[in-house]
């Protein structure tokens, strides 16, 4: 059976609960998978006032991501990650899905 579940780290965490309690009348990060990007598909971050009906909530320290049904079948046993280096902050999907993906990391291919 597939791992259909996505997990978040602790800085992702941090992250999220940081910059959704910056922000007046919003609970949650939305995060989708689109296509197009220079891999394929590429992934989208919003911030959501609330979750919709085929929505599936990961929930860790305070912060709350939501992500459709149809983009946890591209993302099923990934790991959302928060990472600060040199070359800056970004979120990053860890994808054991993804066959291929893109140096700037927001694009994929499967």
């Amino acid at each position: 059976m597939t791992d259909t579940s996505v997990t978040l780290s602790d800085a992702a965490a941090k992250r999220i609960a940081a910059i959704v309690g910056a922000e007046a009348g919003k609970s949650a990060l939305r995060v989708s998978v689109e296509g197009g990007g220079c891999s394929g598909f590429s992934y989208k971050f919003d911030l959501a006032e609330g979750a919709g009906d085929d929505d599936v909530v990961v929930e860790k320290n305070n912060a709350k991501v939501l992500i459709d049904s149809l983009s946890l079948v591209y993302m099923a046993g990934s790991e959302i990650d928060f990472v600060d280096n040199l070359l800056g902050q970004s979120f990053q999907i860890k994808n054991p899905n993804a066959v291929a993906s893109c140096g700037c990391g927001t694009s994929f291919s499967i």
